[in-house]
């Protein structure tokens, strides 16, 4: 009887913990679907932002920009932004950044010494503070964007590429694909470049559906520029930038709820497998009790009757 009771027992909690795993799953699903549509819906502003930089392209002021300067060939420190989770239960999720981010530094031929990371996210921080990486800069990675945070990670990389602390910034975190795919990706920041802008708006709109838009690709051309090409330069570039970190953190978010979406659907679903095995222990143990006892009072009346 002690070892049906243990069954019961270990029946109970995986039923507490199927229901744990499935309210997780429900909760990440609408956070999931709401980052996404936060994304999508700023889509607009992005799309806007690489016409403008497309159209001043052409510009000589421009690409001799300090955030746009090509340094291409110039021994320099890195500074990388890493978006991860502030918390696990999300599969692969955080490890596959991390790992996009050491192989990344990795084929630059770079050192620990010569790389900075600004950590968005406590998995980050953690992660490359044991390994002997300088945190310039760490943040939690909350649910609500704020556009302090967005201004504050980018002034601290726009002011170190454009004095030469480093030579060039980076910015990785998940992409969210779909809903079962995410995919570590590293982008450029500074220099600030149109292939890298068009890359992140491409990503913002999924290649089929609903939110499929046609590609209309923008022509530089030359322009007038008022008061002058360099104050505008400097008050926009900046502006355009920050389309990066606020994307790749809308991006982390949605692939972060996936990612424990999945993560929880498949705790319940081994939970519920579990909880079928042990009824079916259960009820062999119960059963073969109930033979045992009828088969001891039959031989004890039989015992009786041969007297």
């Amino acid at each position: 009887m002690a070892g049906l009771k243990a069954i019961k027992s270990k029946i109970r909690s995986i039923e507490k913990t199927e229901t744990v795993t499935k309210a997780m799953e429900a909760v990440s699903a609408a956070k999931m679907r709401k980052a996404q549509l936060t994304a999508l819906n700023g889509r607009a502003y992005a799309k806007a932002a690489v016409s403008i930089l497309a159209r001043v392209s052409g510009s000589d002021v421009l690409k001799n920009h300090p955030l746009t300067r090509n340094t291409e060939g110039v021994a320099a420190p890195a500074l990388y932004i890493v978006i991860t989770s502030d918390k696990g239960l999300a599969g692969g999720l955080n490890s596959a950044v991390l790992r996009a981010v050491q192989n990344d530094i990795r084929e630059s031929g770079l050192q620990p010494s010569d790389v900075s990371i600004v950590a968005v996210g406590k998995k980050a921080n953690d992660f490359f503070s044991a390994r002997g990486f300088t945190i310039v800069l760490y943040r939690p990675n909350t649910q609500e964007l704020d556009a302090t945070l967005i201004s504050e990670i980018l002034a601290r990389a726009a002011d170190a590429f454009s004095q030469g602390t480093v030579g060039i910034v980076k910015i990785a975190y998940q992409n969210f694909i779909s809903t079962f795919e995410q995919r570590p990706t590293v982008r450029t920041i500074f220099p600030l470049t149109l292939s890298e802008l068009e890359a992140v708006v491409g990503d913002i709109t999924p290649k089929r559906g609903a939110f499929a838009e046609a590609e209309s690709p923008m022509q530089a051309a030359p322009y007038t520029i008022e008061p002058s090409e360099a104050q505008v330069f400097d008050t926009i570039l900046p502006k355009l930038a920050s389309i990066f970190v606020y994307h790749a953190l809308l991006e982390s978010q949605a692939s972060e709820h996936s990612a424990r979406m999945v993560a929880m659907k498949s705790a319940s679903d081994k939970a519920s497998e579990l909880e079928h095995s042990l009824t079916l222990q259960f009820n062999k143990a119960r059963q073969a009790a109930i033979t045992r006892e009828v088969s001891e009072i039959t031989g004890g009346m039989e015992a009786m009757a041969s007297k």
